[in-house]
């Protein structure tokens, strides 16, 4: 459990309506910490920022919100929380704009998550439906991918199930609070994969599984992935309000093509024909997102760190091809120190060799090098 003085502040903010990660930051910028937005005067919360109904509602939250009996309401709970503050918070997460302030947690993440997928669908999955879900789960678990997804009835169940049963890590975004299951017969299947992952939320403890919680949890699914895969689905469903969430944050959307004339195929071949990935393959998925060492780029990661010169590469690269006789002319180095150190950096998954002869950068999120 953190041992921040703001602690326990994140957990009593997150139980007052409104207040979300863009009004607490807001807060936490004005005063400094949150321990102090907590007891602030409704002058200095309108100075802050927050509008007349937000101030409203946290000075009637105040009196009903104890911000260290929200702590010890967790910890009875057998769950814990990753706040901004917390080195712990998901990496892939804290790069999407505005990530929950709090992530309330029933099992563990791990370092490894960082190497995750989410595939999610319809929950009336066909009998092909649940078959591709099972193949793309289980194949990629043995790649070491984690697989995310929502706990709903159909293909997300399917994707929880193919993945705990060939041993991999699995985590389970909810659209109610971590010490609540639904849908209630997949209470067993919640219990496991606390076990073997973690069942993550940002709703407070004892939130319950209201419709209209669960289109913003989507979020969350999309953001602690590299790619969000999309095996079934109508045109107006959750999982296409996934894949939205997914290109807004910059991640790579696949589909799985189906039946034309079937329903949960529509909006699946509506991604591809809009420029989705199609997903033929578990291998499509691996190679897009560069993930076809999964094992190397983490014994990479651990064995050497980044340098000076891997910054200088990654600033150097873009997301279309750069030569290598490129990068030795603007580095000024010779041809074999730059060639080693782009494969030690290809193997840590910052960059992808686009031919024999240039380079890309794998994604996005490799800003975060560049502006250390």
């Amino acid at each position: 459990m953190s041992t921040s003085a703001d602690f326990p502040y994140y957990l009593a903010f997150a139980r007052v309506r409104g207040i979300g990660a863009v009004r607490l930051r807001k807060l936490k910028a004005h005063f400094g910490s949150l321990q102090v937005a907590w007891s602030a005067n409704e002058f200095d919360l309108a100075a802050a920022g927050l509008d007349l109904r937000t101030i409203g509602a946290l000075i009637q939250g105040r009196k009903s919100i104890s911000p260290s009996a929200e702590v010890e309401r967790l910890t009875k709970a057998g769950a814990h929380a990753l706040t901004w503050d917390d080195p712990a918070y998901p990496r892939l997460l804290r790069e999407v704009p505005d990530p929950p302030p709090v992530l309330f947690v029933k099992g563990s993440l791990s370092e490894d998550d960082n190497w995750a997928v989410s595939i999610v669908g319809t929950r009336q999955a066909t009998v092909y439906g649940r078959e591709v879900t099972e193949m793309l789960a289980s194949e990629l678990v043995r790649h070491r991918i984690t697989i995310v997804s929502g706990l709903a009835r159909g293909i997300d169940a399917y994707a929880h199930q193919a993945a705990l049963k060939a041993g991999g890590r699995t985590l389970a975004v909810l659209g109610c609070g971590v010490d609540v299951t639904y849908p209630p017969e997949h209470r067993k299947l919640a219990h496991q994969i606390a076990e073997q992952g973690a069942l993550v939320s940002d709703y407070p403890l004892g939130t319950p599984p209201d419709a209209a919680n669960f289109p913003p949890r989507n979020r969350i699914i999309s953001g602690l992935s590299l790619g969000v895969v999309i095996v079934e689905a109508d045109e107006q469903s959750g999982a296409m309000i996934t894949a939205e969430f997914a290109v807004d944050q910059g991640r790579d959307v696949f589909a799985v093509p189906g039946n034309i004339f079937n329903r949960t195929s529509r909006g699946t071949n509506r991604l591809i024909q809009k420029g989705a990935h199609i997903v033929v393959d578990t291998q499509s998925i691996l190679e897009e997102l560069n993930l076809n060492m999964v094992t190397e780029q983490r014994e990479a990661q651990i064995a050497a760190p980044e340098s000076d010169l891997e910054r200088t590469i990654l600033k150097l690269l873009s997301h279309e091809p750069t030569q290598v006789n490129e990068l030795v002319r603007a580095l000024d180095l010779p041809t074999a120190e730059v060639t080693a150190t782009l494969a030690l950096m290809e193997l840590k998954g910052l960059i992808r060799q686009a031919t024999g002869t240039s380079y890309v950068l794998a994604r996005e999120a490799t800003a975060i090098y560049q502006s250390g």
